[in-house]
């Protein structure tokens, strides 16, 4: 993968498009908070992969307007995605517990001590 498409953004574009697959580029880059052209980029980058397709709405007054569609490798992507967002988040938030844990107790034995001191 490249370095711009980060599996976060990664991740948050393969939800994105399953969830809304007529979402215009600039939806997409303000959702997750890229520019367009980083978005264009990171499209362009799953169409060749082989995990988005691309369509013009037939019907569209638009004709300028697409939809992306998550072809069955994208879509196993999109599992595979998931799957290493939740482990970082957990591990993450493990990591957190235990830091905020740590921190409990250093303001315990803190408050210990004051409370001790003459």
């Amino acid at each position: 993968m490249s370095t711009t498409l980060t599996d976060e953004v990664r991740y948050r574009l393969l939800k994105h498009l399953a969830d809304r697959p007529g979402a215009s580029q600039r939806e997409l880059a303000r959702e997750l908070g890229i520019s367009v052209g980083k978005t264009n980029y990171c499209i362009r980058a799953l169409i060749a992969k082989g995990w988005l397709k691309v369509r013009n709405f037939r019907r569209s007054d638009n004709k300028s307007a697409y939809l992306y569609v998550l072809t069955p490798r994208g879509i196993q992507e999109k599992v595979n995605a998931t799957r290493a967002f939740l482990v970082r988040r957990m591990t993450e938030y493990q990591m957190a517990e235990e830091e905020i844990r740590l921190l409990t107790a250093e303001i315990e034995q803190w408050t210990r001590e004051t409370e001790a001191a003459p």
